[in-house]
């Protein structure tokens, strides 16, 4: 196997013997496997639409597939066998509509003809033969910008499911899924029809942030600032980790009288910011922090742990008879959830123990979306204007277990009192507890939400710059951002998008960024690694 998708990926060069996530070979290399296969059936779906042929199964499922293949989603061998054998049945029944509607169907890449083995380990051995998905003949410069636009398209699927389950499509985003897996047959592309695809990506990828924006506010109501306790209530109690809003509103549904109190984990936490969320009087607390403490946090919890996004690394047998899972969340042996029916998670957790009393550990604010913070904005420009907030700092992106991380919580615990500090994603959760304190009754710290949300923080910028009428490298603003996994890629691909420059980036960068490319985002978009917090804060505050 080769893999060197996420951050943490082994000597920070690929992983080669077993991921460091927990993905064994035989994942890695169905997980290829059906990329290839989504190669193929992309280039039928991109002529398709030349010829007026777009099929809605064929979008869902392309980026469905590709979000499954997003770090620590799905590590079951006997579900990506499904998505591949589907995948093939899906090409086949593309490439007759497109040859009947006068398209051409004669594709010389492997691909656009793969034909799946009969067995699991016939698959394995045609994913290893296969590898990665970009074109391994390339100059390593093209290939590293393959890599990129694929792990930020991973990142697009991963947003566009979660918009489409809330009713929220555009054909845009999936015709340029299509369009750049395509692109990855054309041996002519130079390096600059690459860079070009990549910061497409990052144009698509904010166009899919939006309707999941719009999909989740106007589903659920825009958040407002709410208190979450962080302790808990006697009873019993289920755990709901993830990002998946429309299973947290089912599961809510479902347990109303049941005497269970309902907790969050990781990203959920901005959830009980939304107002029809937050109506249902047993959506209680939040326990524990993110993803990559789950091994120790789900140990610990007396009742049933749903999964809506991500797995936990290596599930152990003492906790993982009490998790379920759902959409395109697993790992072999556990149990799977469908069609919306949580019978069987309130079956355990009722049968479990609860909680034997109550416990107060104090609380977190969050619900500070862009309407929140919008709404208090004359305030925040007059407090810019009277000197009394300096600067304004988004530490945001992904948690990890890496100790270098703890770079986050020492730079915003350093952070100036005339400062404020807008975060979102998981990577909040080395510091999201502390208390800052405010500014003129503006809270220093403001939450924005999960890495879904990523949208509010861009419309928070730029309605700053256009309150100041300037451009949001002219405003006192740095980002300071962490990244783990691919939907971390697709939300850097679109802030290059949009031309935002001085971005610090940590803990450590890509390895599947070439020396060469790294200069060029360098030089185009000056994004520097991080450093110490304190040298960090210097060179910002002094440049300011």
């Amino acid at each position: 196997m080769f893999c060197n998708q996420c951050e943490q990926t082994a000597k920070g060069m690929g992983c080669s013997v077993s991921g460091v996530c927990g993905k064994k070979p035989d994942v890695a290399a169905l997980q290829d496997l059906l990329l290839h296969a989504v190669k193929g059936l992309s280039l039928y779906a991109h002529e398709g639409r030349r010829v007026g042929v777009a099929d809605p199964e064929v979008n869902r499922f392309t980026v469905e597939a590709m979000f499954s293949t997003l770090t620590n989603v799905n590590f079951d061998p006997t579900r990506f066998q499904a998505y591949i054998n589907r995948c093939v049945e899906l090409t086949v029944q593309l490439k007759e509509k497109v040859a009947a509607a006068g398209g051409s169907i004669n594709f010389s890449d492997p691909s656009a003809g793969f034909k799946p083995a009969p067995d699991l380990a016939g698959l394995v051995k045609q994913g290893e033969e296969v590898g990665l998905v970009t074109n391994h003949e390339a100059d390593p410069d093209i290939q590293s910008l393959q890599q990129i636009t694929v792990y930020g398209l991973k990142g697009v699927g991963a947003y566009a499911d979660h918009a489409a389950i809330l009713g929220q499509e555009d054909d845009k985003v999936y015709a340029f899924v299509h369009e750049a897996m395509a692109a990855l047959t054309q041996k002519e592309l130079t390096l600059n029809d690459w860079v070009g695809i990549a910061l497409k990506c990052g144009e698509i990828n904010l166009r899919v942030m939006e309707i999941l924006d719009a999909g989740n506010t106007g589903t659920y109501g825009h958040p407002v600032p709410t208190e979450v306790p962080l302790g808990h209530k006697k009873g019993k109690c289920i755990l709901i980790s993830g990002h998946d809003l429309k299973d947290l509103e089912e599961l809510l549904k479902q347990t109303e009288g049941k005497g269970i109190y309902i907790y969050t984990h990781g990203e959920m936490l901005p959830t009980h910011g939304y107002p029809e969320l937050k109506k249902y009087k047993h959506f209680y607390g939040h326990f524990g922090t993110a993803w990559q403490n789950q091994k120790k946090e789900f140990a610990q919890f007396p009742g049933s742990i749903l999964m809506t996004t991500n797995c936990i690394q290596e599930p152990q047998k003492v906790y993982a008879e009490n998790i379920f899972t759902t959409g395109n969340v697993g790992w072999p042996g556990a149990k799977h959830v469908k069609n919306g029916d949580f019978g069987p998670v309130i079956e355990k957790a009722l049968a479990l123990p609860g909680f034997e009393s109550d416990e107060d550990k104090g609380s977190v604010m969050v619900g500070f979306g862009r309407n929140a913070v919008l709404g208090v904005a004359d305030k925040v420009i007059d407090a810019v204007k009277s000197g009394a907030i300096k600067h304004f700092f988004l530490v945001g992106g992904c948690d990890g277990a890496r100790p270098s991380r703890s770079y986050y919580a020492e730079f915003v615990e350093k952070t100036p009192q005339d400062s404020i500090v807008l975060t979102l994603a998981c990577g909040k959760f080395k510091f999201f507890d502390k208390k800052l304190g405010d500014i003129g009754g503006i809270p220093r710290l403001l939450d924005i939400g999960q890495c879904n949300d990523a949208y509010s923080a861009i419309q928070i910028a730029v309605a700053l710059a256009n309150a100041f009428k300037c451009g949001v490298n002219d405003l006192p603003l740095s980002m300071i951002i962490s990244w783990y996994e691919q939907k971390a890629v697709a939300i850097l691909l679109t802030l290059l998008h949009l031309g935002i420059k001085g971005i610090r980036l940590g803990p450590s960068l890509p390895a599947f960024i070439t020396p060469n490319v790294l200069d060029v985002l360098v030089k185009n978009f000056d994004i520097k690694p991080i450093t110490t917090p304190d040298q960090d804060l210097a060179a910002i505050l002094n440049k300011a």
